[in-house]
């Protein structure tokens, strides 16, 4: 495709890659007075709302996430659409409940407050499962999705992977979190556009909304393709394999919990604001910037669909994580094509350079400082530079076992991963910060407890699939196997919560006075609370939330 790219393509491209690599080099070399790791990791904690929450919304739409939610919009699998709208009620917690602990407690990283509310073995365990998790969820995917997208527009997979690498790391792993958040922020601007423009040219190419639902009826009598109600359509019997409502609806605010306020991936951009009212309103910021991946993403797909009825476009429902690539290098006319494709190197390059300084700042703040608490401000960010590449190169080899897991596109992929290990970190950090009477010992059973039976389930679905185990009819662990992936995370978070209050009672507790600042105290409303704009600004979001449920139900456009 390289050679249909008109000049005015080429140039809007090259304009993004100068643009991107101008911000970087003013932003790394703008130092803040706080000292060079403080710059690095957590630029200068000297951020505003809305660079938060840009860097926040942008941190979190890589192109995995771009191409797996436009590709269940050709799958008609609306309800994936979900975790978009229930990150934004999660983005809530993370600025009213979450966030004004982490402030308070200075820490730089998530295994840090774990440490200060339990101990040192919750560090640790927090810190390995955190780098394994970007490994296998983060970095990998997004270098794979980051190739798919190279592809598009002729570029061998491999070399697409490796320019991914370097185009985003040369930036990343100079300036540091605060190159990435201020990158961030341009990156979600461009992200915008161009998925908008994509979204209205589609709509334009398929003759508008009303000729989109009469392709999508005509497709469902003729050849038995989904319905309309099947494509708009958030809600799922309790019964469906693949996503009944019961599962979304208290299985995937766990993943959220996990990912949104206690990741170290995403809580790091939070850490970098200036203070509380600003890491609030950032997170609120995000939410309502969350709400747009129904329209910008998912919407595209549904339009994908529709062209490839009417054989505007080509791609292969086998593959429909291509489908948006697919309308990009079929119906944008030149110059918007440039735009839509730079939208994607922006999701891309985002989403990766945050992986890049996440996982630097874990290896080096939880391990290479706890070894060497010597080390010079020059020495922590030189290793943390050389933990990224390290990083890198594993997660590249990651990429040849991680597709044989994804059956059901990235995003699924995604989502089921992160089922199997966020549910155990998920319930340590909430009930640690409501009842102190929770103890390190109850913490850290729970965890290795329940990160054992997440891997079992991880490797056992990846060894079914390979046809490496073969699994007995109606025998115990084809039962396990069977278990919808939200309803497993269900019953392990609640498995989990049981396991930390059963062991945290049967144990002495920590000394009260080490828990005055992990947790919620008598005298405490939340930390940081001013009631004002924030309070309207969330109920006005929760209000958003529950229309969206309304419109996109049995009651709302599909019927």
């Amino acid at each position: 495709m390289l050679n249909t790219l008109s000049f005015w393509d080429i140039a809007i491209i090259a304009a993004y890659f100068g643009i991107i690599l101008w911000i970087a080099k003013w932003a790394s070399g703008s130092k803040s007075k706080s000292g060079d790791s403080v710059d690095y990791f957590l630029a200068g904690k000297s951020q505003g709302w809305l660079v938060v929450g840009a860097s926040l919304f942008a941190s979190n739409i890589g192109s995995e996430i771009i191409l797996g939610v436009s590709g269940a919009g050709a799958r008609a699998n609306m309800p994936m659409a979900n975790f978009e709208i229930i990150a934004s009620l999660v983005l809530i917690l993370l600025g009213w409940v979450f966030v004004p602990f982490y402030l308070r407690t200075g820490v730089y990283t998530m295994p840090e407050f774990l440490e200060k509310r339990y101990s040192k073995a919750c560090r640790n365990y927090l810190s390995v499962v955190s780098i394994l998790a970007y490994v296998i969820t983060k970095i990998s995917l997004i270098i794979f999705a980051g190739a798919l997208v190279f592809e598009t527009i002729g570029i061998p997979f491999w070399t697409g992977a490796i320019i991914t690498v370097i185009a985003t790391g040369f930036y990343t792993v100079l300036g540091g979190l605060k190159a990435v958040i201020y990158t961030d922020m341009v990156q979600a601007f461009i992200l915008l556009l161009g998925t908008m423009a994509v979204t209205a040219f589609g709509l334009y190419q398929i003759g508008g909304w009303n000729e989109m639902i009469t392709i999508i009826g005509t497709a469902a009598e003729n050849n038995g393709g989904p319905t309309v109600d099947r494509f708009f359509n958030l809600w799922r019997p309790m019964n469906d394999t693949e996503y009944p409502w019961t599962g979304m609806l208290f299985g995937a605010p766990i993943l959220g919990v996990w990912y949104w306020c206690t990741d170290q991936y995403i809580v790091q951009r939070a850490l970098s604001a200036k203070d509380v009212s600003n890491a609030r309103k950032g997170a609120l910021f995000a939410g309502y910037l969350k709400l747009l991946p129904v329209f910008i993403f998912f919407i595209p797909g549904v339009i994908a669909y529709a062209l490839l009825q009417k054989g505007l476009i080509s791609f292969s429902m086998d593959n429909a994580d291509q489908a948006l690539p697919a309308m990009i290098t079929t119906i944008l006319p030149a110059g918007i094509k440039g735009l839509a494709i730079a939208g994607l190197l922006a999701a891309l390059m985002s989403s990766l350079s945050s992986a890049f300084n996440s996982s630097s700042t874990l290896l080096t703040i939880d391990f290479y400082q706890q070894r060497k608490p010597g080390a010079t401000e020059k020495e922590l960010v030189r290793f943390g530079q050389i933990a990224t590449i390290i990083l890198v190169i594993v997660s590249l080899g990651w990429i040849p076992f991680m597709k044989s897991l994804m059956g059901g596109g990235i995003f699924h992929y995604l989502q089921s991963v992160q089922a199997y290990i966020s549910p155990p970190i998920a319930a340590v950090f909430l009930f640690g910060l409501f009842y102190k009477w929770i103890n390190a010992r109850g913490a850290i059973v729970a965890l290795w407890t329940g990160f054992g039976i997440g891997v079992i389930r991880l490797v056992t679905e990846f060894m079914s699939n390979e046809g490496s185990l073969i699994v007995p009819p109606n025998s115990f662990l084809s039962h396990f196997l069977a278990i919808n992936f939200l309803h497993f995370a269900l019953f392990l978070f609640i498995f989990c919560a049981a396991l930390l209050m059963l062991v945290s009672k049967m144990t002495p507790p920590q000394p009260e006075a080490s828990l005055e600042l992990v947790t919620f105290q008598k005298t405490d409303r939340s930390p940081g609370v001013t009631f004002s704009t924030d309070v309207l600004l969330t109920i006005a979001l929760i209000a958003l939330v529950l229309v969206l449920w309304f419109v996109f139900s049995p009651m709302g456009i599909g019927n």
